[in-house]
């Protein structure tokens, strides 16, 4: 028979154990806001990850500046965390271990080979690279003429447009071959710092403000690729015309294709569904976030234009070589943007190799590439790249502007 001293002392360490328990950080993943960082070359890239319970299900965000990315497969196992990147083959991986999480990012490359990453985020913090505001800071804010110069010495003209609020930065960078997306960052004494991770682009920049009021510093893409960067401020720089950049060779006026869908059935542009239509054919890829924005504009357009008589045709160049991984790539693209146009793998995602699959172009300049046919399945415009949402007025243009093409071709007879 237990004594009543005995039982006074088992009760007592229970409500000990107890309120041990009650204090103790949660086990397993935690909920809220953390500050991301991914660890490259040229150091540190901080970006924003939200975690929220929404039901059963978890859900996620990517933040960056003001874009507030979705994450909708994000599964989790005890102390482990694993989200895939929204229409993408990349993921990330982490433990947690209270309110930290270390893991890496795995990104898909050409031929199937991978870059790791590695990741460490802490939950309830909010800033981008400083933790404290400075206040005596330069102002980048404006547009600028920027130089990109590779390793190899080859140099690029790309234009910038910052918008500043005391030290914090927010903005993007266009470059003919399409915007960087969503920048986000801090201006820091003499000294500016931008970075992104959507899901794919993965940048970092560090730059000093000069004496002349430009701007020098380095750029880093993943874990390989390094540029000098220099920028004056222009308000008038500007990119070469996106209609310029890709032309057909030779005199050509039809743009011929014949590719497998994704059940491996060859469809071309020769089958009924696309005669007297007015045609969009996009040069896409499923890795290419420039290509991700484009399809969130073209699947609406689609269904706002499909019953006027428009089709489009989505030829992906993915990173596999074997069909069924590229298929399977291009499926999560669709499915992601719930896209009902024709999708067909047409090859690599090598921009040489993409233009011995179509002769008639001459060249293929850049992932996304979209080539405007008339109902007689003439070509009349070639546009290279895509100016997507983060750049703003840019973006509202080219939207104006290619509803006004589709309103013109579709009205001839």
């Amino acid at each position: 028979m237990v004594s009543r001293c005995a039982a006074q002392a088992v009760l007592l360490t229970a409500f000990a154990l107890s309120g041990c328990q009650r204090n103790a950080p949660a086990a397993g993943v935690q909920m809220g806001t953390y500050r991301a960082v991914l660890t490259v070359p040229g150091g540190e890239v901080p970006f924003g990850l939200v975690l929220e319970q929404q039901g059963p299900a978890v859900v996620g965000y990517l933040i960056n500046g003001p874009e507030r990315l979705p994450l909708n497969e994000v599964k989790i196992s005890g102390t482990h965390l694993e989200v895939l990147m929204p229409g993408y083959e990349n993921r990330l991986i982490a433990e947690a271990s209270g309110g930290t999480l270390r893991g890496e990012v795995v990104l898909d490359k050409l031929g199937g080979k991978q870059q790791h990453v590695p990741l460490q985020a802490q939950l309830g913090l909010d800033y981008r690279f400083f933790p404290s505001t400075s206040t005596d800071n330069p102002d980048v804010g404006g547009r600028w003429a920027m130089t990109f110069t590779d390793d190899a010495g080859v140099a690029e003209k790309d234009v910038g447009e910052f918008a500043q609020s005391h030290d914090v930065v927010t903005g993007t960078i266009l470059t003919d071959t399409g915007d960087q997306r969503y920048l986000a960052g801090q201006v820091h004494g003499d000294e500016l710092y931008l970075s992104t991770f959507d899901g794919a682009h993965l940048f970092l920049y560090k730059a000093k403000v000069t004496p002349d009021g430009g701007l020098a510093g380095d750029y880093w893409s993943g874990m390989a690729y390094h540029e000098k960067l220099t920028a004056t401020r222009d308000a008038n720089a500007a990119l070469p015309d996106a209609y310029s950049l890709t032309t057909m060779r030779g005199g050509s006026k039809h743009f011929d294709f014949a590719f497998p869908d994704l059940a491996g059935n060859t469809v071309s542009s020769k089958d009924p569904q696309f005669q007297n239509k007015v045609m969009i054919v996009a040069l896409a890829g499923s890795w290419c976030p420039n290509c991700h924005d484009e399809a969130a504009f073209l699947e609406p357009l689609y269904h706002d234009y499909r019953a006027k008589g428009l089709e489009v045709v989505s030829l992906m160049f993915e990173h596999f070589g074997d069909f069924p991984h590229a298929a399977e790539a291009t499926q999560r693209f669709r499915q992601h943007y719930g896209i009902e146009y024709t999708t067909l793998i047409a090859g690599i995602s090598d921009k040489d190799d993409a233009g011995k699959k179509l002769p008639m172009l001459d060249r293929v300049y850049a992932f996304p590439t979209t080539i405007f046919i008339d109902k007689k399945g003439m070509v009349r415009k070639i546009h290279t790249g895509f100016s997507g949402p983060a750049t703003g007025d840019h973006y509202t243009e080219f939207v104006a502007e290619v509803k006004a093409t589709l309103d013109q071709l579709l009205a001839e007879t």
